[in-house]
């Protein structure tokens, strides 16, 4: 992989400070308008922020890991609000 190393300064914004990111790096890392801003013990890593989403796949095996106990969950199924006026069909 080639390394891209340039030297940049911040620009203001506002009452802010910002970078300039040079467009090939935007299109090769497919950066469009948000980025992922994470403090590191190396420094400041940026990244597209999709790259935070989990798949179905990967959410499923964090939920499998996790182990939770859902019991508590079964008892607010049968609270009374199944048979609520809103929930009743109209005949």
């Amino acid at each position: 992989m080639e390394t891209f190393i340039r030297d940049t300064r911040l620009v203001t914004i506002g009452n802010s400070k910002g970078i300039r990111l040079p467009q090939i790096l935007l299109n090769k890392y497919s950066i469009f308008n948000e980025l992922f801003l994470e403090e590191t013990e190396r420094g400041i890593l940026l990244r597209k922020k999709e790259e935070n989403k989990l798949s179905y796949e990967e959410t499923y095996k964090a939920i499998a890991e996790a182990q939770e106990d859902w019991t508590d969950f079964d008892q607010t199924l049968l609270d009374g609000l199944e048979k609520d006026e809103f929930n009743t069909p109209s005949i």
